[in-house]
């Protein structure tokens, strides 16, 4: 009968303990590996669906807003001598004049008496805050679209608020701008220029 000494078993015992030890780090560090490569495919699926592919979003849109915007037509007013270049827009409310020249609704954009009104203290915007500067013979110039006028001061005078006669439609090409008068509520200031023909 063979006899196993104790030294023998011990090392027999701990090369057994060692190939179990290595054997089943190996196996779970497989099974983990196994895992997060499968939780690595099932995330890379998850986010590639989540990802919107549109091959027309860095091409420009041509929406309608968009064409309008391209189209937009140039409306503004220009007086050199006293630095005002602003936008014009229709309509004379306080809304529109916050930021804009307004229009005088019932007067002409083009060619006959061109009607527009601004705020000259107080406000926002305060366009028209110089235009009592303005002098006979100083320039205005005015464009809407392709019309582009050039107008000389005519006119410099005050008016009652309640005075529309300046706004009526004239024969001949004139532009009318209105501001009131500092601390005269019931007083507007009316400058009005005609055409230079050249």
């Amino acid at each position: 009968m063979f006899r196993y000494s104790t030294a023998y078993i011990n090392i027999l015992s701990f090369v057994i303990s060692i190939f179990i030890f290595f054997s089943t780090n190996i196996f779970f560090s497989n099974n983990n590996i196994f895992k997060s490569k499968n939780n690595l495919e099932a995330n890379v699926k998850v986010e590639s669906s989540n990802i919107q592919v549109n091959p027309k979003e860095n091409e420009k849109k041509d929406t309608i807003e968009d064409v309008k915007e391209e189209t937009k037509e140039e409306w503004c007013l220009e007086i050199p001598c006293i630095n005002l270049r602003a936008d014009i827009k229709e309509g004379t409310t306080k809304e529109v004049m916050d930021d804009y020249i307004g229009h005088f609704e019932d007067t002409k954009i083009e060619d006959g008496n061109i009607g527009l009104a601004a705020h000259n203290r107080g406000y926002k915007n305060n366009y028209f805050e110089r235009l009592k500067e303005l002098k006979e013979g100083d320039k205005i110039y005015y464009h809407h679209s392709n019309y582009k006028k050039e107008y000389v001061v005519e006119k410099h005078i005050i008016i009652k608020d309640t005075d529309w006669t300046n706004l009526e439609n004239t024969i001949e090409n004139k532009i009318t701008l209105i501001t009131c008068v500092e601390n005269q509520k019931e007083y507007r200031r009316c400058i009005q220029g005609k055409e230079i023909i050249n």
